[in-house]
């Protein structure tokens, strides 16, 4: 934003207070991978995991954040990649507010998380939800690959359009014979293990 009138607000509460006073670290946990490929299903799993703990963690799903923050973009290259970067703004504030915030969303392409990794630094985790293209497609829980495959959709991820796996993750999850319960708790130990939550 090149708006001088704009400018950014701190709080009275520095980071590192916020942290200690709420007994965690925010970071962005984001999950990539095909569609059905299990992101959702094992974000709701980490989230409820962790706010039993008693942990501030949330769920930006993909199709959610389309009823409202994204309802006027559609799916061609240039709304996927305005998708993508509101979501990562948004998801920098809830880090900010030292909240575990967990993103279930395709973005297909390297250089849309490659903003938002450079947007969050650090508290940017990203995790690929490895799920063959073929398990994917027999789940198909919206019977979409079908559409696609009729020529219904086009530009569909994995068939008409791309999916660039991520070259370096920091946690790669391969999930072809494992639970989402195996695979959520591998999630909570890789946070876990970057000291972000007790």
């Amino acid at each position: 934003m090149s708006d001088r009138n704009i400018v950014w607000h701190d709080t009275l509460v520095s980071p590192d207070e916020r942290a200690r006073l709420l007994s965690q670290a925010g970071a962005v946990v984001w999950f990539t991978g095909l569609s059905g490929s299990g992101k959702s299903t094992i974000t709701t799993r980490v989230e409820a995991a962790l706010l039993q703990r008693g942990l501030h963690a949330f769920v930006l799903d993909g199709d959610n954040v389309r009823h409202g923050l994204c309802a006027d973009l559609g799916f061609s290259a240039e709304d996927r990649a305005e998708n993508i970067r509101r979501v990562g703004h948004v998801a920098r504030l809830m880090a900010d507010a030292n909240v575990l915030c967990l993103t279930a969303f395709i973005s297909p392409l390297r250089q849309d998380r490659a903003a938002v990794r450079a947007l969050l630094g650090p508290r940017f985790i990203e995790v690929h939800v490895d799920t063959p293209l073929a398990v994917c497609e027999a789940r198909d829980p919206k019977g979409l690959y079908a559409k696609a495959r009729a020529g219904l959709i086009p530009d569909f991820t994995g068939i008409s359009a791309p999916y660039e796996p991520p070259d370096a993750p920091e946690l790669h999850l391969p999930t072809d014979g494992r639970s989402p319960d195996d695979c959520a708790a591998a999630v909570i130990a890789h946070i876990q293990g970057r000291g972000l939550v007790p």
